[in-house]
């Protein structure tokens, strides 16, 4: 006995639960970094501005660094869902697309958002020149979020074949939310509503993830 317990105490430790810590703390710190800018930042205005705007100006390097940090804690996320959801349904799939965005934050670092609306403090109002680097923006955004909506679905599915119906609905809940603020945000950029709509889209989307993580780092192995 005395042998079996000093194995286990000096073992190696499963990394799965680090891993999906990292996906706990990705969302808040996205979230509370950008929010932190978007009440900071001159001339920056939550009901008009997407928050990729922030990557603009003198300060806009927070912002970018603040994708690539919240990417690699996605991408660190995803590879603990894989050891954690293995074996059953959704097991290669919900990680593969959350990686895949996680992946596309670091494309939108490199390709920022064309400056426009107003923002940074002396741009033109209006829609602004578009530029290879905001088209490039917004095809990386684009991917992205299409990838974390159809993981939303496909948790969902692993979950209500599991009989866990408080989670697959809330996976479905928070998808679906996210695919609408999503083509809200697309179709009417610049429009209070829509710009609203997206930013509890984004913070819906990144709850979901650190629940998720949180509830699946309580039964890693």
């Amino acid at each position: 006995m005395t042998q079996q317990l000093t194995h286990t105490a000096t073992g190696p430790i499963s990394p799965v639960r680090p891993l999906l810590g990292l996906g706990v703390v990705a969302g808040p710190l996205y979230v509370t970094v950008a929010l932190a800018q978007a009440l900071t930042r001159e001339g920056f205005d939550l009901t008009r501005h997407p928050w990729s705007f922030l990557a603009n100006g003198d300060l806009g390097w927070i912002q970018t660094a603040n994708f690539v940090v919240t990417a690699l804690a996605t991408i660190a996320c995803a590879a603990g869902l894989r050891r954690a959801l293995s074996p059953g349904r959704g097991a290669r799939w919900a990680p593969r697309l959350i990686g895949a965005f996680g992946v596309s934050m670091i494309g939108a670092a490199i390709f920022p958002a064309d400056p426009a609306m107003g923002f940074p403090a002396g741009t033109p109002e209006g829609p602004g020149v578009i530029t290879m680097s905001g088209v490039g923006h917004m095809a990386v955004g684009g991917v992205g979020f299409l990838c974390m909506v159809a993981a939303c679905y496909v948790i969902a599915s692993r979950f209500a074949r599991e009989g866990r119906t408080g989670w697959a609905v809330y996976s479905r809940v928070t998808g679906t939310l996210f695919l609408g603020a999503f083509m809200g945000i697309a179709s009417g950029g610049g429009v209070v509503w829509s710009n609203i709509a997206f930013i509890a889209g984004i913070v819906a989307v990144w709850c979901w993830l650190s629940l998720l993580s949180l509830s699946l780092s309580r039964t890693a192995a």
